[in-house]
């Protein structure tokens, strides 16, 4: 197993956000994460990153516990998030940004082919590569948030809201790249209120509900299910 997450408690002071939830993660599937407003999908995406601390409980890299460490070890053992709101540095470019995300990297060629990788990804990035990152449009942003997580070359990758705020066209997109990402062997988790469009890309899914998991299933079962669609699909079983 890539990652286990085992009776997880997390607590902002004397709040408590996740209670107890467990989840695994094998190598080389695309997990969903879904979810409304509040229902701790992204503190759990934060706890497995390091940069919250649980109140009891353990997460597991490939059986070996890490939820003690920092973020930066975690990203070195190839953890790595975009996270919601795409958190790019504006007033840097989009080169810079991209080698950012590769600060824990020590061997230049890796971090020059990543790059070549990513421009491959997002050839729109290439074409702006000296553009302030923060001049680009909402879609390109995201893209970069991206592909800076991946100049960390990871194992799996965490990824918080990556439709929020896009037009239909570029989340399709921005799901197709996803799909190419994973067919190169990147493990994925996604939190993504567009739940269709996760369902539709990810293998499972688990459903959480004021930080605890009430459901989990493959992603063609869950888009099938009844309470599944009323909650988070509008009602529309998926017909295609």
């Amino acid at each position: 197993m890539l990652l286990e997450v085992k009776n997880l408690h997390v607590r902002y002071g004397n709040v408590a956000a996740l209670h107890g939830i467990n989840l695994h993660v094998r190598q080389g599937e695309i997990i969903a994460i879904l979810g409304a407003n509040g229902a701790g999908k992204t503190t759990t995406l934060h706890t497995i990153s390091g940069l919250l601390r649980p109140a009891q409980g353990e997460i597991c890299f490939e059986s070996q516990p890490i939820h003690q460490l920092p973020a930066h070890r975690l990203v070195k053992m190839g953890i790595a998030q975009a996270p919601e709101g795409r958190r790019i540095f504006g007033t840097l470019t989009v080169r810079e940004n991209l080698n950012l995300g590769a600060f824990t990297c020590d061997d230049k060629a890796q971090v020059a082919k990543t790059q070549r990788w990513i421009y491959e990804l997002f050839p729109v990035l290439a074409q702006r590569h000296e553009q302030l990152a923060g001049t680009l449009s909402g879609g390109e942003q995201q893209m970069l948030a991206i592909g800076r997580a991946l100049m960390a070359h990871p194992r799996i990758l965490l990824l918080d809201e990556p439709s929020l705020g896009l037009a239909p066209l570029l989340v399709k997109a921005i799901f197709q790249t996803l799909w190419e990402i994973n067919t190169t062997g990147v493990t994925i988790v996604l939190v993504e209120q567009n739940a269709r469009a996760a369902l539709k890309l990810a293998h499972r899914g688990y459903v959480m509900e004021v930080g605890r998991i009430v459901l989990e299933d493959r992603a063609e079962a869950l888009l099938a299910n009844p309470e599944v669609c009323n909650a988070y699909l509008g009602g529309q079983a998926n017909r295609e």
